[in-house]
């Protein structure tokens, strides 16, 4: 039989134990968050399905950029050619065929259906003509030649370039506000302006028909869509527009792909 005492002593106890448990809960919600640092927004996978309409400011570089995808594939999957103009409301696919090569496809395959109706000896005489509408197509492909590949900037990469784990698909150097960001190559500038989330004041340069670079988080750009530059010219002037530090936030892109800076740039 428990006593008064005793009572007391256990109603005592239990008191002090609940005191306890909040201390202990209210200690743990109060304990600051982990620091997480933060880098450029992880870029959005390659995207090969679906349309796309166009908005005031885009380019077909920008919408190839966004969606992970070559611009020439884009362009052709949608029957652009060069110079790539394209208007704001204006239907992309962009994967599969687009419209363009839906007529051809269906053409091609009237034609296919047509020769197999033809008796043997005229379909022979058809084949080389197709022949040769197929050989034409390399002819139209521009030559790469070879990139030099010089520094965007002169501080330390502080972030490489990563594909596993925690996504990168560039090199981040450091630098202060109003450094120079210099074009890694000769080439034309295809976009100049702010219009890609995650990057701030943005400059990407065509160099070839298979590679692009771009630089971003700049404070100032000082060239224009259009624009011929020289390996080494100044192109911006480096920021933080679009993320938590100064730095220069730069990619390679290879026929759409992201590549690892590093593995171009000479060694230093």
């Amino acid at each position: 039989m428990i006593t008064r005492l005793q009572f007391f002593h256990l109603s005592v106890c239990s008191r002090m134990v609940g005191m306890v448990m909040c201390a202990l809960l209210l200690a743990s919600c109060a304990a600051p968050p982990q620091n997480i640092p933060v880098t450029s927004r992880t870029r959005p996978a390659t995207v090969t399905w679906g349309t796309h309409v166009v908005e005031p400011g885009e380019t077909l570089f920008t919408i190839a950029w966004k969606n992970g995808q070559d611009f020439k594939r884009l362009a052709a999957s949608n029957g652009i050619r060069s110079p790539y103009t394209i208007y704001p409301g204006q239907k992309l696919h962009l994967g599969g065929a687009g419209k363009a090569q839906t007529v051809a496809r269906k053409l091609s395959q009237k034609k296919t259906v047509a020769a197999s109706s033809q008796p043997a000896s005229t379909v022979v005489k058809s084949a080389p003509n197709k022949k040769r509408s197929v050989s034409t197509k390399p002819a139209q492909v521009v030559s790469n030649g070879k990139v030099r590949w010089q520094w965007p900037a002169s501080g330390k990469v502080i972030t490489r370039f990563s594909t596993r784990g925690q996504l990168y698909k560039g090199v981040a150097i450091a630098g202060r506000i109003g450094e120079p960001v210099k074009a890694t190559a000769s080439g034309e500038v295809v976009y100049s302006g702010a219009g890609l989330t995650g990057y701030g004041n943005l400059v990407i340069i065509r160099h070839n028909s298979s590679y692009l670079s771009a630089y971003a988080h700049n404070k100032k750009l000082l060239v224009s869509e259009g624009d011929t530059v020289k390996a080494g010219q100044k192109i911006a002037e480096l920021g933080s527009t679009g993320t938590n530090e100064p730095k220069l936030h730069f990619e390679i892109r290879r026929n759409g792909k992201p590549v690892d800076p590093l593995h171009f740039l000479p060694k230093r």
